[in-house]
């Protein structure tokens, strides 16, 4: 598994702890290559300006590159039009604008919101706040002994009463890909929409939302190689011209007079006030770098590599692996316990050996206490990974189990 494009990280390359650094922390943000890191620099020293709003030069290159990372991101995900793009801070400000907007003028007393027990907290607490407001009923699909999801379940929960299916595409937790172009047919089946979580999905398999059958996928730059602060919701343009502005202010507005105003259309209405241009900008280079490597590249050597990690970590003894334990079934995202020693206390050990992993429950309560933890220590891979990082992590938890039962390293 050599590996041609660990080089273009630029943080990659330092020690930690007097260690080679083996980053294993992809799920909770990603590296930037250099080339993301020059685009942003190259906007803020040639063409910083604010975007719709001047006729000068600057003004208008900013706008043209901010507008041009909106049709990177349509092509990217296969939207099928680029004013179906709508810039945010996040994910999670994408999950809470659908929840603001749609959410809020579709869900009435008794109705419905189906959700799965491995949601990330950004897609949960939105629609548990939104059905406590309404009146309406918050359930929730389980998983069965292998991390996946219940379908048999998901066919009786959603019913002619659910309004909104919410799901992560890929679970932050348990690696599992769920099976969202399956719920998406039950979901319409029923006139439901289904919203779905892409943070753990778009910089690691192709994402082609009208195949999947998403009427709405959030994601987060800062999980596929571009700047935080920056974010994308993808919705339907025929759900998108009838909801109601998430926000107010600049930008969003066709008229405004003393008593009345009126909205521009989207995506700009949900696009209030000076947005990140730079994060849009840099999103819009990290889409170019990851096109140049390929997805389908991308898919393939993560794949590998856990393909190498997963069997060899589920065979350690005293390792509990959550998740699928079929490689097959299971990305890059690897959450695991040791026995008899607290998560944190694993991932701190871990870094004395140059190895960043996540310790903690994740942003995900409700599917902890569905796995019996309180917390895992998880290692996400990213395309960039390679097999000293893997064997390095394997050694680490060698070390780390040694340590603490004999008290040397």
């Amino acid at each position: 598994m050599s590996n041609p494009w660990r080089d273009d990280f630029p943080i990659l390359k330092q020690r930690v702890n007097d260690e080679r650094l083996a980053y294993l922390d992809n799920a909770a943000t990603s590296q930037k290559p250099q080339a993301v890191i020059d685009t942003v620099t190259h906007f803020y020293e040639h063409d910083n300006a604010n975007v719709h709003r001047g006729v000068h030069t600057l003004a208008e290159r900013s706008t043209s590159r901010y507008e041009e990372a909106r049709r990177k991101v349509q092509q990217f995900i296969h939207a099928q039009r680029s004013d179906e793009i709508i810039f945010t801070k996040g994910c999670t400000d994408s999950l809470n604008l659908v929840t603001s907007t749609y959410g809020n003028q579709v869900i009435h007393a008794g109705d419905e919101i189906v959700i799965t027990i491995m949601e990330h907290h950004s897609n949960l607490i939105p629609w548990q706040q939104l059905a406590k407001q309404k009146g309406a009923k918050l359930k929730y699909i389980d998983i069965d002994e292998n991390g996946q999801l219940k379908m048999d379940q998901a066919a009786r929960l959603i019913t002619d009463r659910t309004k909104i299916v919410a799901v992560t595409h890929i679970s932050n937790v348990l690696g599992t890909v769920n099976p969202i172009q399956q719920l998406a047919a039950i979901a319409h089946q029923h006139h439901a929409v289904i919203v779905v979580d892409g943070a753990q999905a778009v910089a690691h398999l192709p994402v082609n939302v009208q195949e999947l059958g998403a009427d709405f996928y959030a994601f987060s730059g800062h999980k596929m190689l571009s700047p935080t602060g920056i974010g994308v919701l993808y919705g339907r343009h025929n759900l998108l011209a009838k909801m109601t502005p998430y926000q107010y202010g600049g930008e969003m507005i066709a008229e405004v007079h003393q008593q009345e105003s009126t909205w521009a259309e989207p995506p700009f209405r949900f696009e209030a006030g000076t947005q990140n241009i730079a994060g849009a900008i840099g999103l819009g280079a990290a889409i170019d770098y990851l096109n140049q490597v390929g997805m389908d590249k991308i898919q393939h050597h993560e794949q590998e590599m856990v393909k190498d990690l997963l069997p060899r970590i589920v065979k350690m003894p005293g390792v509990t692996v959550y998740g699928p334990h079929d490689a097959d079934k299971h990305t890059g995202v690897i959450a695991f316990n040791i026995d008899g020693i607290h998560p944190h206390d694993v991932a701190t050990a871990l870094d004395m050996d140059g190895v960043a992993v996540r310790a903690g429950h994740h942003c995900a309560q409700p599917l902890m206490e569905r796995l019996g933890v309180p917390a895992t220590v998880r290692a996400s891979l990213a395309f960039y990974n390679d097999q000293q990082d893997i064997d390095q992590l394997l050694a680490a938890i060698q070390d780390t189990k040694e340590f603490f039962k004999h008290g040397t390293r």
